[in-house]
């Protein structure tokens, strides 16, 4: 089935469409996309990850269309980070 998998390093941002077998999950469509050799500061027992933007375990299975996403870690507390104007 078709899937996505994104995942926007510090300086580079990969979004990849590949094929993976029915029944896979989060973890293994990650795995599938090569992003944690291309990426080696990926960290899936920290970081997380989601699809279309919601997160969800490494366990959940994928279904055909999703955008499996990871997520950079937080250097901010969103709550107490101040706002720049533009």
């Amino acid at each position: 089935m078709h899937i996505g998998v994104a995942y926007a390093g510090k300086f580079k941002r990969t979004w990849l469409k590949l094929d993976v077998p029915e029944g896979s999950t989060v973890r293994e469509a990650i795995e599938h996309a090569g992003l944690l050799t291309q990426y080696p500061e990926i960290d899936l027992s920290v970081q997380e990850v989601g699809i279309f933007g919601k997160i969800v375990e490494l366990d959940t299975q994928v279904n055909a269309g999703d955008r499996v996403e990871i997520y950079r870690p937080s250097i901010a507390d969103p709550k107490t980070a101040v706002q720049r104007e533009r």
